[in-house]
């Protein structure tokens, strides 16, 4: 949920220079954003009375109101700020983040989402011991989600904190530190206080928060180009820093050299996503496994438009 600061700030960063500068204006409409997730799961969490309420949302979602979450889960800082940097750098190869991303979402719904969702269960752990011994079966689910977990976090804590650090105008590294752990501790309490259902809202929200401030930006970018699309790529070749500039346009900026690298991102993108412990979770929210499916549906066209 960390990456909804991401977004947070991205719709800051929109704004002019002059109320960039302005910290207090930035602080106020940061805390309006915390002030408003709070109420929301504050709200979502009085209806928490079972278990299956806290770590399944009581399976009462639709197929699309999961879609929005899984899309807002999904499209997190690295979609918003990495895939960004990947295309400004390296062109048409750093799309190809974009398109395995997307592709994904093809194996969660034809091979995960509908017999995850038939399984009944509450965790990866408790699927993959259903039939197999319980100690070692948990103890190795454990071991993978915490370490897809670990490192999955850094880049988005760091992301996170990093662009509400800029925005808040703090400059020195243990005031960064300290918003990264203050953005932590918040997380923790939404999930902690929402559960599921109060996680699921957020997320939902934050979707329409991402794929509005794509489009705003989209629309901003094409209006500072003339709506052209070759004044666009023209001033994307006169900004590349690559040698010959034009080679931004063109295939093999960044793995031409290496057959090799180019398959390895491919199976490490198009295989990753079904194995993404937040995004597993997201297919027990649903009451049957056919809206699990239509969830997935959902979740590709919400995330297709996005890239």
């Amino acid at each position: 949920m960390n990456e909804v600061f991401a977004a947070i700030g991205a719709a800051l960063a929109s704004v002019d220079a002059s109320a960039q500068s302005n910290p207090v204006l930035n602080i106020s409409i940061f805390g309006a954003f915390v002030a408003v997730t709070l109420f929301i799961v504050i709200r979502a969490s009085r209806n928490n009375k079972t278990a299956a309420d806290y770590y399944a949302a009581g399976r009462s979602f639709t197929g699309p109101q999961n879609g929005f979450a899984i899309a807002g889960d999904y499209l997190s800082a690295a979609s918003f700020l990495g895939i960004c940097g990947a295309i400004a750098i390296n062109g048409y190869d750093g799309f190809l983040y974009s398109i395995g991303f997307l592709v994904a979402w093809l194996v969660a719904l034809l091979l995960v989402a509908e017999l995850m969702r038939n399984t009944g269960k509450f965790t990866m752990a408790d699927v993959l011991s259903f039939r197999l011994k319980q100690a070692p079966v948990r103890m190795a689910a454990a071991i993978t989600t915490l370490a897809v977990c670990f490192f999955y976090l850094l880049a988005q804590m760091a992301g996170a904190g990093a662009l509400v650090s800029l925005l808040l105008g703090i400059t020195e590294q243990i005031g960064q530190s300290i918003v990264i752990a203050v953005v932590g501790v918040l997380m923790i309490v939404y999930v902690l206080v929402g559960g599921m259902k109060g996680t699921t809202w957020v997320q939902i929200v934050k979707a329409f928060l991402l794929i509005g401030g794509a489009i705003v930006m989209t629309i901003w970018v094409l209006a500072i180009n003339g709506f052209s699309l070759d004044t666009l790529l023209e001033s994307a070749v006169s900004a590349s820093a690559s040698d010959p500039k034009d080679a931004i346009l063109g295939p093999g900026l960044q793995y031409g050299a290496n057959p090799w690298d180019f398959i390895s991102l491919a199976i490490a993108l198009v295989l990753g996503t079904a194995g993404l412990p937040h995004v597993l979770m997201r297919f027990y929210t649903v009451p049957t496994a056919k809206e699990a499916r239509r969830s997935v549906v959902w979740a590709i066209w919400l995330i297709g438009l996005f890239y």
